[in-house]
């Protein structure tokens, strides 16, 4: 199993930042495509399934 680390506040600003930009110039329609395989992307990088799951628990949270 990978023990994944923490990024730095603003190491989390810049993917924030990188992630918005990316999006934006994708634009709405491509938007869903490119979440889903990029998070299909870390999670082969994570290498790990409990983790993964927490994840999109925690991104899933306040969202209804």
């Amino acid at each position: 199993m990978n023990t994944p680390s923490s990024l730095s506040f603003e190491d989390l600003e810049r993917v924030y930042a990188l992630l918005a930009e990316t999006i934006d110039g994708l634009g709405p329609e491509r938007e869903a495509l490119f979440l889903s395989k990029l998070t299909l992307v870390l999670a082969q990088a994570l290498g790990d399934f409990e983790t993964v799951t927490r994840a999109m628990d925690t991104a899933r949270r306040d969202l209804d």
